[in-house]
């Protein structure tokens, strides 16, 4: 099947905190609680993550230094460990000066107690708690932000497991944005003045540069594409796509083997254009003139756009590199994303179809996604193969990206499930949706927080990890229940 890319691993940082009087008086105190912390450690050790340790820290110094080596490593996520009471002093060096966002552990070894052989030395064990309220207030009092604090116990604790989980996808999505490069060519579709966005607010919020593309340069990959890289990727889409006959949509019909060579022709050129200018996703929309080479080449970008998405290199059309990002983010924590806007009730059901024409991640389709040819692209200029199926049944996430009116960007979110059941054979993906507490009164609060049109669709539900990825680009979020 398409092999997903290989994205780099998340960094984490992670130190324990300690009172540094504890260790002469509790002998054997050090070594137990560093049993502890390695615990916690082995709990973030994962194929998709790279962990810096740097073990118990019991002075200011010490965490002064920590500060330099976290940075150094360019951390994406700091885990400061509670291990037992600690200082704030130990600590704050960390918080002020290391540039990646911080959250707390408070994990005890024993779910409680054994009151009848307590004594001081099994509480210094178990003292996590302890020290939080005074690291939070010291946060505070030096305008730096600890964004969670996860509570439990070290072993055998679900809820935690759970927390650990979501920030370390967190983690992978800002790793994720480092030095991405999401293009932009071609221009807006006319009139859709949700789709207009700046490329240095862009770079200023999630620190992902934009390069400017032109269709042309395109077109010079598509020119140098050999016969044999057309029929090798004639196979490819074969083999990953069905190919059935029409049903009632007269749009549609079985995909022929002109729209096939002129995919397949496209899609190695997008492969070549992609590796050639370094790119993690693009948003483009280019129209042309009728019979002309940009047309014929913008009008077959479909399905190489989708096998790209299902690599984890997110295409959007219509220009909007907002949801390109937010499908980006949704690929990085493990949901796929894939474009969509909402589409007709089905109100018998209590469900909406929500999918888009164009691209879309095959990799989470219901089944074996289908290609069929369009004989024109409904508001649109052109004509090709297109992709169609549904998202996996399960629970479902919407991201929307938007401008806000300052100009900053905004997260709107929204959870749901894919039904099983039947979606039209336009040539479109669309999914059976339904929300809480009953579809048309989710869509009608999604539609008055004010979303773009598109949003990115994911599998799972995990706006929980995205509301705190927005804290810590410090943007606006919204989630809709």
């Amino acid at each position: 099947m398409i092999e997903h890319k290989s994205r780099k691993p998340a960094v984490i940082g992670v130190f324990g905190v300690a009172h540094q009087p504890y260790w002469h008086q509790f002998p054997g105190l050090y070594e137990s609680l560093c049993s502890f912390h390695k615990i916690l450690v082995g709990m973030l050790t994962r194929e998709d993550t790279r962990v810096v340790d740097l073990g118990i820290l019991d002075t200011d110094k010490k965490g002064y230094e920590a500060s330099l080596r976290f940075n150094a490593e360019d951390c994406d996520l700091i885990v400061c460990n509670m291990t037992t009471y600690a200082t704030s002093s130990v600590f704050a060096p960390v918080l002020r000066d290391a540039k990646a966002p911080m959250i707390l552990t408070a994990l005890q070894p024993r779910d409680a107690l054994d009151y009848e052989k307590a004594n001081t030395f099994m509480q210094l064990e178990n003292d996590s708690i302890c020290s939080v309220p005074e690291f939070f207030g010291v946060a505070a009092r030096i305008k730096r932000k600890i964004y969670d604090a996860i509570i439990g116990t070290l072993e055998n604790d679900p809820a935690v497991e759970k927390e650990l989980d979501d920030w370390i996808s967190v983690a992978k999505a800002l790793r994720a944005m480092k030095g991405a490069r999401v293009g932009l060519m071609g221009h807006v579709l006319n009139a859709m003045y949700d789709m207009h966005a700046d490329p240095t607010a862009i770079f200023s919020t999630f620190g992902i540069h934009v390069p400017l593309l032109e269709v042309d340069e395109l077109i010079e990959s598509y020119e140098k594409v050999t016969d044999k890289e057309v029929e090798e990727r004639k196979a490819l889409i074969l083999r990953e796509f069905d190919t059935p006959e029409p049903k009632s949509d007269p749009l549609t019909s079985k995909l022929t083997d002109h729209d096939l060579t002129l995919a397949a022709r496209a899609s190695a050129a997008l492969e070549s254009f992609v590796k050639e200018k370094d790119l993690d996703g693009l948003a483009y929309f280019y129209a042309g003139t009728a019979n002309t080479l940009h047309r014929i080449v913008t009008s077959s970008l479909i399905v190489g756009n989708s096998i790209l998405i299902a690599e984890g290199i997110p295409m959007c059309g219509e220009f909007d590199i907002k949801t390109c990002i937010a499908m980006l983010l949704m690929d990085a924590i493990g949901a796929g994303g894939s474009f969509a806007e909402i589409h007709p009730f089905d109100f018998g059901a209590d469900q909406i179809l929500v999918g888009h024409d164009g691209p879309h991640h095959t990799a989470i389709a219901e089944g074996k996604p289908v290609l069929r040819s369009l004989k024109a692209y409904h508001g649109k200029e052109g004509s090709g193969a297109s992709v169609e199926f549904k998202l996996k049944e399960g629970p479902i996430t919407m991201l929307s990206i938007n401008h806000s009116a300052d100009g900053g960007f905004r997260f709107v979110l929204g959870e749901g499930t894919s039904n099983k059941g039947p979606i039209p054979p336009t040539g479109n993906t669309n999914t059976r949706a339904s929300f809480a507490p009953d579809t048309r009164t989710f869509i009608k609060k999604w539609c008055m927080a004010a979303p773009t049109h598109h949003f990115a669709l994911g599998v799972g539900h995990v706006a929980g990890v995205l509301e705190k990825l927005a804290d810590i680009l410090g943007v606006e979020c919204e989630v809709i229940k």
